[in-house]
């Protein structure tokens, strides 16, 4: 019993053949292309209006140079949050409960901050190393501790975000097995523990978002230091 509570995070394959890649191009169906046109539908309307809004809330506090970001970081929101949201679904596979899959998105975009800082303000983005006023004998240890820090950073956000979508469908899961095995033998516990389960997966609702805008606010916040 306790091995298949796990099962739910093996990647999906059909006849041998893995269906991973179907679950990440999945999302993309589900949004309308914009439109040129002066009307347009309310849902069109509706999913212009947040990817303007998010756009504008996450590129202020960064100067016009993390500006050419704005594409990357918004269709990294979208995305995430599609696929988070679409894994709430019954009988649906989550590609974000995979550690290599969201490590496969945070090592890269993570090394290309380190190396825009590198390349347009080398001294700064060193002199994160060292922080100003530090005494001579502890400047071998920081250095090290902030270099470890450092690539830190990105094993961090592919492991949040792993764990907190892990730990939210284990929870469903266990919930949901105990309403069903309690109802023929208590059906109050069992109406109660199937209102946690409600409460719960409307938690699990809010988890998917914020976890998405974390991921991608923590990356902005890496490219603020470097740009």
């Amino acid at each position: 019993m306790t091995l298949s509570f796990f099962d739910q995070f093996m990647s999906p394959v059909f006849f041998g053949i893995p269906l991973m890649g179907i679950a990440l191009v999945l999302p993309s169906l589900l949004f309308q292309k914009p439109s040129s046109q002066w009307l347009t539908n309310r849902l069109l309307t509706l999913q212009s209006w947040f990817v303007n809004r998010f756009t504008q809330q996450l590129l202020l506090p960064l100067n016009p140079g993390g500006h050419t970001w704005a594409l990357i970081l918004a269709s990294l929101m979208v995305f995430l949050l599609s696929l988070n949201m679409l894994g709430l679904l019954p009988y649906t596979f989550t590609p974000t409960t995979q550690l290599s899959l969201n490590m496969g998105l945070a090592v890269p975009l993570w090394l290309a901050t380190v190396l825009i800082g590198l390349r347009n303000q080398p001294t700064a983005a060193l002199g994160h190393l060292l922080p100003e006023g530090t005494p001579t004998p502890l400047i071998p240890v920081l250095i090290v501790i902030e270099t470890i820090s450092l690539f830190i950073r990105p094993l961090a956000l592919g492991v949040r975000l792993t764990a907190n979508l892990t730990a939210g469908h284990l929870l469903i899961q266990l919930i949901a097995t105990a309403a069903f095995v309690l109802a023929p033998l208590m059906p109050t516990v069992s109406l109660l523990t199937t209102t946690l389960l409600l409460l719960l997966t409307l938690l699990e609702v809010a988890v998917a978002m914020i976890q998405a805008y974390v991921f991608v606010l923590l990356l902005s916040l890496y490219l603020q230091e470097n740009v």
